[in-house]
């Protein structure tokens, strides 16, 4: 009997704050491609965004914690918190490759990182280095002209499909990037930093969770 192997799938991200948005993607992508764990990978500070100011990377991780905190399969990896300085994401994946030896890794992405997806250190090799998926999000067309043949030739289209069988027939061996508009939000982390800064966040409660929009006014972030 063939046993499937162990799927696991990373969210990189700023996640300033994390919203429902990144939450929907995150359970949906569970059910959808059927993963064992789905985790959030919060940068330290993503060096292809040199002049942006994270808030603390302290706030941010408890942010997610409080977020995922009944949701068992969703984690949120400390490690590109650890070093306390830029990572880039080539060399991120070549610990996670190690630590998920065996297993069927993917890296997640939404539209807009797949369009910047040029200002990432050695770009090429993050496509090529394991699995991708890349999330639809609305005002963001998927393009692939900005990529290299050999990037070209790993995707596997699947929007349209919405159901796990329609994704699991897709789902290959070998490392591919698979464009999915099954989660489709319309929630931004910049909209939410600007409405708290005209104190409108906890009428946005729709947007982030309930205990994430608490921490916010607590902590006096983004203000």
């Amino acid at each position: 009997m063939h046993t499937r192997r162990r799927r696991t799938a990373y969210y990189g991200g700023t996640f300033d704050p994390v919203h429902l948005g990144h939450l929907t993607v995150a359970t949906r992508l569970l059910d959808l491609f059927e993963l064992d764990e789905f985790a959030f990978l919060p940068a330290y500070h993503a060096p292809h965004k040199p002049d942006s100011k994270p808030t603390s990377a302290y706030h941010r991780y408890a942010m997610l914690c409080l977020a995922t905190e009944d949701e068992p399969r969703i984690k949120v990896s400390q490690l590109e918190l650890e070093t306390g300085e830029k990572r880039y994401t080539i060399d991120t994946l070549g610990q996670l490759k190690k630590l998920h030896a065996g297993e069927t890794l993917f890296f997640v992405m939404g539209a807009d990182s797949w369009a910047d997806i040029l200002t990432w250190r050695r770009w090429e090799g993050v496509l090529l280095s394991t699995n991708h998926i890349v999330v639809t999000r609305p005002g963001y067309e998927i393009e692939t002209g900005h990529v290299t043949d050999a990037a070209r030739e790993r995707i596997v289209d699947l929007r349209g499909r919405r159901s796990n069988d329609e994704i699991a027939a897709e789902l290959k061996e070998d490392d591919r990037i698979y464009f999915t508009d099954a989660v489709n939000f319309d929630v931004s982390a910049t909209e939410i930093r600007d409405d708290v800064r005209a104190d409108a966040v906890l009428d946005r409660t729709d947007d982030v969770p309930v205990e994430v929009a608490k921490y916010i006014e607590k902590y006096d972030l983004y203000r």
